[in-house]
């Protein structure tokens, strides 16, 4: 019996890469936050000759947590947010800060997600889903501003989508043409996940996984994934584009995983 469409559906877990966040990973989140501010107090303190002034610190404090608070309903499972840590760390290598001058933020009337300029003109590629029913989009470059976006082409089996900007010189980059064992270590990748943008992090692809509502396996991502990586480009150690991260999975042997379209599949349309 074939499956429905929504049945079909079940297969991944998130499309949008979102989960909710329960009270106590709030909590645990928000307590983190604090330590981390007196610890940064406590440093300062030592550093200057003056005293740091107890109520300038509690303004501090309460500015932090609200903030910390309003990207809370978007988030889920950051301890101490070391996502952000990592990405700081990685941008301090030259090849990754270009890199990432050629990832974009896509945004749609009631959509944002992650893409990624493959030539200096202005070819995007991202998710069919970030671009889906959306009659507007805008792309912006980290460096070169915002563009108007078209949607030139759709591969929704395969969840990928090509958009044209009008632009020249553009920062791109350069996607693998053999196809990648299933396998590798210490990949990047870069995107937009939750209310921040061109966030670099690392993981490992950890082999393949077939979806029944898919013709083809897809990559397993071992990785810090979130919502707004719909899109972000799977890198290798040589800066070349593998693969598209699209959704996130439960898996029975390796719990939760991040999914990636192997850029394999998008050659293969594009010849």
């Amino acid at each position: 019996m074939r499956k429905s469409e929504e049945e079909k559906e079940l297969d991944i877990i998130d499309k949008d890469l979102y989960e909710e966040i329960d009270q106590e990973e709030m909590y645990e989140l928000v307590q983190q936050e604090k330590q981390k501010l007196k610890q940064k107090q406590q440093e300062e303190e030592k550093q200057n000759k003056r005293p740091f002034p107890k109520w300038l610190g509690w303004v501090i404090a309460i500015a932090m947590i609200i903030q910390v608070l309003a990207i809370l309903p978007q988030t889920f499972s950051i301890p101490a947010i070391e996502f952000l840590k990592t990405s700081a760390a990685l941008l301090q290598n030259d090849e990754v800060k270009d890199y990432r001058k050629a990832v974009v933020v896509i945004e749609g009337d009631d959509n944002k997600g992650t893409g990624f300029a493959i030539s200096e003109d202005g070819y995007i590629l991202t998710n069919h889903h970030v671009i889906e029913d959306q009659f507007q989009l805008t792309v912006a470059f980290q460096e070169e501003g915002l563009f108007s976006g078209k949607v030139i082409e759709e591969y929704p089996d395969i969840d990928l989508a090509l958009i044209k900007v009008d632009g020249d010189n553009l920062p791109h980059l350069k996607l693998k043409e053999l196809p990648t064992d299933s396998s590798v270590k210490d990949v990047l990748f870069i995107g937009n996940p939750l209310r921040f943008n061109g966030i670099a992090n690392q993981g490992d692809l950890i082999g393949e996984t077939q979806l029944d509502s898919w013709a083809k396996p897809v990559y397993m991502l071992e990785a810090p994934v979130y919502r707004g990586n719909s899109g972000s480009p799977v890198m290798n150690s040589e800066g070349e584009v593998i693969a598209v991260i699209f959704a996130t999975q439960r898996n029975e042997q390796h719990g939760k995983v991040g999914l990636a379209v192997p850029i394999d599949y998008f050659h293969q349309y594009m010849e």
